[in-house]
């Protein structure tokens, strides 16, 4: 036999169960015997669980607020020393691998010192991390998130 002699048949006909011995499906028609689940009419929840306690009502419900906010990226002062007199921002972060995404908003909270002069920009610093970029002689500025450019965008811009 080859594969294009194969006779496939798109549309299977359904399982004609209950219609006798001799088709496979009869008499008790995959239901076993007797029980609940052989009877008809009710028909039994997707949670019940033959009587015994559901593990839904056991555990307790889920309360309180979850935030769908995507929470800032934090980058710690003292990485800020490895850019020495230069600019920082998401993409350099990225590129240093401080950060996972450079198109995510990121943070800068303080701990260590800032030994050099760096110029921030990015979303987000605590006013002790731009004091300290001030003591420093840097500065800071709070830029907004940079966005994925399309590939549409790319392609003209190749061109």
């Amino acid at each position: 036999m080859k594969y294009n002699e194969l006779t496939v048949v798109a549309n299977k006909d359904r399982k004609r169960k209950g219609r006798g011995i001799a088709a496979g499906q009869g008499k008790t028609a995959g239901r076993g015997t007797k029980g609940q689940g052989a009877r008809t009419g009710k028909k039994l929840g997707v949670m019940f669980q033959g009587g015994q306690r559901a593990l839904v009502q056991a555990v307790p419900k889920a309360r309180g607020f979850k935030s769908l906010a995507t929470p800032a990226q934090v980058v710690y002062l003292d990485h800020l020393n490895a850019f020495a007199g230069k600019t920082v921002d998401n993409f350099s972060l990225f590129k240093e691998g401080y950060i996972g995404t450079p198109f995510h908003t990121v943070k800068v909270i303080l701990r260590g010192e800032l030994t050099e002069k760096v110029t921030l920009k990015v979303q987000g610093a605590s006013k002790s991390v731009q004091a300290a970029i001030a003591k420093a002689g840097g500065s800071f500025e709070k830029t907004p998130t940079p966005l994925k450019k399309s590939t549409k965008e790319a392609e003209k811009a190749d061109k």
